[in-house]
């Protein structure tokens, strides 16, 4: 994956890793917030930019899709295969194209907001069209904003992440995003056996912990599912079709587990959500060509697998 240096594009692969062959994820560089530094929350004034195999971009889906703000926050797609030049559009494609100035590449509307931008261009992004400018690239920062910035402007929907239940939200929240959400990904990305040795027994350690919890409870705090649940959504319905083959997560699958795949099935159908997933593309983004982990590019045919079976758990 390439970046960005001094706001010019480079193509050549970067992975940050540390000396252990443990990979790193950069911080991300946009950090504004709605309400604040002059960005107020106004109906058709920001736009998402996402990519559907995305487990980080799809969180905002989720939440645009659960909080009624299709009318309020317009959405588009990046092409889900990066290319050499990152994420891009396709301008013949109406699914894939900028709808609002028409680039060919998101580096593109990175340099727009800084020209002198230097860090990877990841999605999602959240775009002010009246300032020009990124808004926020933080997907934990973006999901909390969309649950409450637009209060009085998009119908009235239950906060996902109420005051009271913050610091237990923000407790789960660290270890699932630690162990879970990044560890599948430094298992992948690990360069050396003791890198991903300890990224893999901290994934399936947080997994037990996860279906010990769910066996007493419908979501993780309790009989309202939460951001906790729905920051956790992305990775589990993405499991079985990508990290437990292309991650080498593969000690057991979330069908595996009595409590955490009837929740996932759960989650999968609740009233819109089954819309934002899309297995095939997920197995196509996370098998392609890569010469670490896939240098074939074959993408497997399997496995099957059916979020819609009843869930019980009601």
């Amino acid at each position: 994956m390439g970046r960005m240096v001094d706001g010019v594009w480079h193509s050549e692969e970067v992975m940050e890793m540390d000396q252990r062959g443990a990979w790193v994820r950069p911080e991300t560089r946009f950090r504004n917030r709605l309400n604040s530094d002059g960005f107020a929350a106004e109906a058709g004034r920001y736009h998402l930019y996402v990519a559907l195999n995305c487990p980080w971009a799809h969180r905002t889906i989720i939440y645009r899709k659960l909080k009624g703000l299709e009318d309020v926050v317009s959405l588009s797609f990046v092409l889900p295969r990066r290319t050499e030049e990152g994420w891009v559009f396709d301008p013949d494609d109406e699914a894939y194209r900028d709808p609002l100035s028409g680039k060919r590449a998101l580096h593109e509307v990175y340099s727009q907001a800084d020209p002198d931008f230097s860090g990877r261009v990841t999605v999602p992004v959240l775009w002010d069209r009246q300032r020009g400018t990124i808004v926020n690239n933080e997907s934990a920062e973006i999901i909390r904003m969309l649950d409450s910035a637009f209060a009085g402007i998009a119908d009235e929907t239950p906060e996902l992440c109420p005051e009271a239940l913050r610091p237990e939200i923000d407790a789960i929240n660290e270890r699932t995003y630690a162990t879970i959400n990044n560890g599948v990904y430094r298992a992948g990305f690990a360069r050396s056996q003791t890198a991903y040795d300890e990224a893999f027994a901290e994934v399936f350690a947080t997994l037990d912990w996860l279906e010990a919890r769910l066996s007493e409870r419908r979501y993780l705090l309790g009989d309202q599912a939460t951001e906790a649940d729905w920051r956790l959504f992305p990775t589990l319905v993405r499991f079985d079709v990508a990290y437990h083959g292309a991650f080498k997560c593969n000690l057991r699958r979330l069908i595996d587990y009595p409590n955490l795949w009837p929740y996932t099935r759960d989650l999968y159908q609740t009233p819109g959500i089954s819309e934002t997933v899309d297995l095939e593309t997920y197995k196509r983004g996370y098998y392609s060509p890569s010469l670490q982990r896939n240098p074939s590019g074959i993408v497997p045919l399997g496995p099957v697998i059916d979020f819609s079976f009843p869930h019980d758990r009601g």
